[in-house]
Order: C-alpha cells, then sequence, then structure tokens
C-alpha cells in the first residue's frame, strides 16, 4: 500500500477555515543513542472535533467513553491542552510539525499544501528506521495536501470526482472502517518499531452516529460520535494488545479541536476562537512514566517534541512548541506554554475582521475590533469581557502577542506552497460543513476597521444553513436564507457568489450569470465566481462570453485545470483545434490525474494524426477513469493508426464492454 494522488472532475464551489496556539524553544535537550532496536513503537490517534468537557474522565458523567478514560489513567492526562488551530487541516499539521500557522503557512483547509522542506514527526521517525501508516478518515486530510509526507503508508483514497449528493459519504470514512484498514496493515506484520497515526473524523458535524450509539444517544448525537470514535479507539487498542505492542508503545490520544456547539452563537466550529472549539482532550501514555494529571496550560504544537525527547531523538530547529516530557514526569517544567490562536475564516471568506489571541496563566486577550479580556479561572465560559476595565493589560498582551507573532513568522513570510484549485474538490468539500467561500486575501489582515466577527456570528449561521440546504438540494431554502443575510450584509461577495450558485444549479441560467457578474463587480479577482460565470455563459452558449470569463479565471487564478479543460472545450466548440489543444495541455499540466482532459487531448491528438501522441494521453485517462468508453474506443483507433491491432482490438472490446453496462 502506498501513497497515491485521487483523479478529480470539474463542477461548482469554494470555502475554507483556520486558527490557534504556541509556545518556544524545545525543554532538554535528548541524550543517548538515536533508534535502536528497543525503541518503543509510537501510536497516535486523533479524534476529530472533540471537545475535552464531552469526554468522561474529564468530568462529563454523561459521556461514554471507556477507552479514552481507560488511557487516561495509564498516562498523562492534560487538564488544559490547547489545539493551534480549530479546523482540521491546520490543527493536524500543527501537531505533526510542532509550528505555529504562522511558520508552516497552513491556516487554511484548502488552497495550500504543507512545503516539503518543513520537517513531520512522519519523515523524521521513517529517517530513524520507523516503518510509518496513516489511515484517514477525512478527506481534508488527502494527501495533496502534504501531510503524507514521511509515511511509507497513507490510506486516504477519497474519490473527489463523484459529485451526486447520494455520494457525500466518498468525503468522509466511518471511524471502524478506518480502524478496519488499519488492523489489516498490522496484520500484515509491518517492521518494527511502527509509528502508526489514525484519524477518527466522526464527531465532526453533522451529527449521525451509527447503531446502536444512534438510539443509545437519540438526545444527544454529538455524544454519540464520540461513543462510537472512543469504541474504535478502543478495537486498536485491543488489536495492539494482543500483538504486544500496546504496553511498550508510547501512544498519544487528542483532540484537533473542539465544537461551538451554540456557545457564544457558534454551532460547530473555525468562526470564533473562543475556548469551546480550541480545549481538546491530550492524553500521552510513555513506557515507563507513572500516570498523572498535568494542569499546566500546553499547546497541541508540544506533542511532537515532547515525542522526539521521550524517544532520544534530537528535534529539528524549526520546531516552536516545547517538549513537556518533565510535565508528564512529575518533574517542574520550564516556562508555561503562551497559547497563540488564530482564524482568518472571517477575513479570508466574509470581508470580516480576523481574530487572534493570546492566553497565559489563566488570561486570555483577543485581538479583534472590539477586543476582549476574559479572566478562564473565574469565567471558564468567556462570558464577561473585562477589556473595559483591564485596558493596560490588554495592551501589554496585545504588544506579547504581536512580538509572538513576529517571532513566529518566517523572515521571508508565510511559508505554505499553493495548491491548484479544484472547484469539484471544493465542492465536496462543502459536503463536510465548510461553509465559507475564499474571496479574500492575507493582504487584508493589518487594519482593524472590517466589521467584528462578533457582531456577524447571525449572519454566519444563516449562510451555515443556506450551504447545508444548497448541498441537500433545498436550493429555495437556501435563496432564502440567503436573501435573509443580505438584509445585514449588503453588497457581500459570499452572498452574491452563494446565491449565484444556487441559481446555478437550478439552471436559471440569466440570474446566476447577473449574480455572478455582480460578485465580480464586487470584487474583480474573484477567480472563482469568473470560472462559474463562464460555464454559465458555456451553457447559454454564448461562447464568446464565455471565452472572456474563462480566460480572466485563468488568467487570475493559473492553478485552475478545470478553467483549462473548459477553454478547450469551448474553443473546440468555436473550431479552433490548435487553441483547443494548447488548454487541453495546460490542464493536464497543472493536474496530469484530471481523467477529462487527458482523455480530450487524446481525442484532438488523434484528429491532428498525432496517434502517438494521442495514444499516451489516453492510456492516462482509462488508467485513471477505466469505466470511460469513449476514451477506450478513441485509445483503440489511436492503436489502430500506430499498426498495434491487438492492442487496437482489446481496446475496442472494452469500450463495447464498459458502454454495455452503462
Amino acid at each position: 500500500m502506498s501513497t497515491r494522488g485521487n483523479p478529480i472532475g470539474a463542477r461548482v464551489a469554494a470555502i475554507c477555515a483556520c486558527l490557534f496556539v504556541a509556545t518556544f524553544s524545545v525543554e532538554g535537550s535528548p541524550d543517548g543513542p538515536a533508534i535502536t532496536p528497543e525503541k518503543p513503537s509510537v501510536i497516535l490517534v486523533t479524534i476529530d472535533t472533540l471537545r475535552a468537557d464531552h469526554v468522561g474522565t474529564y468530568g462529563y458523567a454523561a459521556a461514554e467513553t471507556p477507552n479514552i478514560d481507560a488511557l487516561a489513567r495509564a498516562g498523562a492526562r492534560f487538564t488544559h491542552a490547547y489545539s493551534p488551530v480549530p479546523i482540521t487541516l491546520p490543527a493536524h499539521t500543527s501537531l505533526l510539525t510542532g509550528m505555529f500557522p504562522m511558520a508552516t503557512g497552513m491556516h487554511d483547509f484548502s488552497g495550500n499544501k504543507l512545503p516539503p522542506n518543513i520537517p513531520t514527526l512522519a519523515r523524521i521517525l521513517h529517517e530513524q528506521s520507523y516503518t510509518t501508516a496513516a489511515f484517514i478518515g477525512s478527506a481534508v486530510l488527502d494527501s495533496r495536501f502534504g501531510l503524507n509526507q514521511g509515511f511509507n503508508t497513507y490510506f486516504d483514497h477519497f474519490d473527489f470526482s463523484r459529485l451526486l449528493e447520494t455520494n457525500l459519504d466518498q468525503m468522509e470514512r466511518r471511524g471502524d472502517l478506518v480502524v478496519d484498514e488499519a488492523l489489516s496493515w498490522l496484520k500484515l506484520g509491518p517492521r518494527r518499531p511502527v509509528f502508526l497515526w489514525v484519524h477518527l473524523y466522526d464527531p465532526h458535524h453533522p451529527y449521525t452516529p451509527p447503531e446502536p450509539f444512534a438510539s443509545r444517544f437519540r438526545a444527544r448525537p454529538y455524544d454519540g460520535e464520540i461513543a462510537f470514535a472512543d469504541a474504535q479507539a478502543g478495537r486498536l487498542f485491543s488489536a495492539l494488545r494482543e500483538q504486544g505492542i500496546f504496553s511498550s508503545s508510547l501512544v498519544v490520544l487528542a483532540g484537533d479541536h473542539g465544537e461551538g456547539l451554540g456557545e457564544h452563537g457558534e454551532e460547530t466550529h473555525g468562526f470564533f476562537i473562543y475556548n469551546s472549539t480550541l480545549h481538546i482532550p491530550l492524553v500521552m501514555k510513555i513506557p515507563g512514566v507513572a500516570p498523572r494529571v498535568v494542569d499546566d496550560e500546553v499547546s497541541l504544537t508540544d506533542v511532537m517534541p515532547t515525542i522526539l525527547q521521550a524517544l532520544k531523538i534530537s528535534a529539528p530547529a524549526s520546531i516552536q512548541g516545547r517538549s513537556v516530557l518533565s510535565l508528564v514526569q512529575g518533574r517542574a517544567g520550564s516556562s508555561p506554554s503562551s497559547l497563540y490562536a488564530e482564524t482568518y475564516l472571517p477575513l479570508l471568506h466574509f470581508r470580516w475582521n480576523q481574530l487572534r489571541s493570546l492566553q497565559t496563566r489563566g488570561i486570555k486577550y483577543i485581538e479583534a475590533p472590539k477586543p476582549e479580556i476574559y479572566d478562564l479561572r473565574a469565567d471558564p465560559g468567556e462570558l464577561k469581557n473585562l477589556y473595559s476595565t483591564r485596558r493596560a493589560t490588554g495592551n501589554e498582551m496585545r504588544d506579547r502577542l504581536n512580538g509572538l507573532i513576529r517571532r513566529l513568522t518566517p523572515s521571508g513570510g508565510m511559508a505554505g506552497e499553493r495548491e491548484f484549485t479544484d472547484p469539484a474538490l471544493l465542492e465536496r468539500l462543502k459536503s463536510l460543513g465548510y461553509v465559507a467561500v475564499s474571496a479574500g486575501t492575507f493582504a487584508e489582515a493589518g487594519g482593524l476597521s472590517l466589521p467584528d466577527p462578533k457582531d456577524r456570528i447571525e449572519v454566519y449561521e444563516l449562510l451555515s444553513g443556506a450551504l447545508a440546504d444548497s448541498q441537500r438540494g433545498r436550493y429555495q431554502e437556501s435563496l432564502s436564507k440567503l436573501k435573509q443575510a443580505e438584509k445585514t450584509e449588503t453588497h457581500s461577495v459570499t452572498i452574491n457568489y452563494l446565491t449565484a450558485l444556487n441559481y446555478f444549479r437550478l439552471r436559471d441560467l440569466p440570474r446566476a450569470i447577473e449574480r455572478f457578474e455582480e460578485t465580480l463587480r464586487i470584487d474583480p479577482k474573484f477567480a472563482l465566481a469568473a470560472y462559474y460565470l463562464g460555464l454559465a455563459q458555456l451553457q447559454t452558449n454564448n461562447l464568446d462570453a464565455a471565452t472572456v470569463a474563462l480566460e480572466r479565471a485563468l488568467e487570475l487564478d493559473s492553478t485552475n485545470f478545470a478553467a483549462a479543460y473548459n477553454l478547450g472545450a469551448v474553443y473546440l466548440k468555436k473550431q479552433r483545434v490548435d487553441a483547443a489543444q494548447k488548454k487541453f495541455e495546460r490542464a493536464v499540466e497543472i493536474n496530469p490525474d484530471y481523467a477529462r482532459a487527458q482523455a480530450a487531448l487524446g481525442e484532438v491528438y488523434l484528429y491532428l494524426k498525432r496517434p502517438a501522441d494521442a495514444a499516451r494521453a489516453l492510456e492516462r485517462a482509462v488508467q485513471l477513469a477505466p469505466r470511460a468508453a469513449k476514451a477506450h474506443y478513441n485509445l483503440a483507433q489511436a492503436y489502430q493508426a500506430l499498426g498495434r491491432a491487438d492492442d487496437a482490438a482489446r481496446e475496442f472490446d472494452q469500450a463495447k464492454a464498459v458502454a454495455s453496462e452503462k
């Protein structure tokens, strides 16, 4: 089993979310030899969207989490652990790199990729002769975003090309199926030591636990999802015990972020940086270390340096978290972590202000147009803003926050690489509840003149509801919510764009075109709006207008392979074969795994009497999409022109067989 990419299609959308935490140098220095055969295996279990206060060992009496609770009794349970980002991809990036979003550039859930020069826990352990494997529960951690670096096996395998509403489950994998894959891998007897990461996505919204948890938690489906995830973690731990691995392994279980559950008006996560979405459970079981409860404030970025120090492996200089091994061992730690948090979701997707915060010794400062200060010891729910009476503290913490940001940000700016734009992937990720539509840039993050997110939470929740309706085909209901949101948020890029998409899906193309054009009047650089405007104009057979819009989309975003492909289709309709060829070539240059572009390019080469080139493109097309009858037929023609009669006969037969199945 090996890492692989996934083929993808082209259609409609866009999204996002981002966030939080911080600390400084690695505590202590590792001593002793590097990896030896006696080195313990490392087992990492991450449970998505897991609030600490919904776990039994954290005091939640209604929880059904016996396996997490048992692990906590056997290891170190951190009572005050916080995520560096309450969104899955950036949070896991911080966990696996020990770095903060401003250093990795991973603020978002898509459109970015972890640079290959940033050390990851998997890569370090792989270089130390560990066998590394990851089993992933959600497409938001797909290998294309870069977290597969260092893994011998990275089981993601999500099919982004399946766009029907009935196939929404293709974007996430239930926890029992994730653990099934991990157990199958373990049965192959991988060479030890191993680094095994299992990601359970189930508590993420929408909450739909399987039976018997659905019946048992009918009134509390979020808790039901947690109970189901706990049961799957228990299956994994039992298998490890049966193989004699568990007791000698270093085991870490962590949430990646929490869930709003209505607190502060936020139903899910990503919009605010209150601790309802940042406080996570964190348990570490280190062989030979007695169980204990650790009350110090720690960050998710502290996990990687702690694991490395426990294994006596030197930590890379890039790590920004600190090792908390001394706390796990019951010794005094170094200075406490300063916990940095951020969300750029309001800025990037709604043109509202970003939020950033600093938490230390129970005091939390949130930088916003209306700043906030909370005494978490007296007010853990962050309900009483003390800023008006503690302005001096606010000013001091603001200065410390800005100093921390400067220290943690590379001198050359954010390091994240750009991932190519895939409209189909963005559409699929919306099925997981990501409401946002990326239309902004970090260049807007400097001033505080934009709306405070606190004043826009009702609009945000309306937009979340509108997106959920649209995703389920309830387009009129979605339009109604968008119209209501527009009363507060006039001239909104996001509202106009989502409204246009609904009309597009309703096949009301004139209204769709009008709203896409309005979106571009507000934001002339919104590449996806130009892309969908071009698609709408193509479907009304306005080829000249479609050409202008799609060329504009590709100029604004040179990574949008779907725009290049559709431009090729427009040029074919205009009988400009040479121009079409160049656009299809551009599409496969951006994304070689785009089957439709490979098939179209092969067909053009066939028309131009370039059978060898046609065969290469069409071979790739049928490899990516084996059920594409036309591609098989065209490949047969290419083989025939090359004098490869047997190959041609085989492909003609395959084309007939595939066509007969439809």
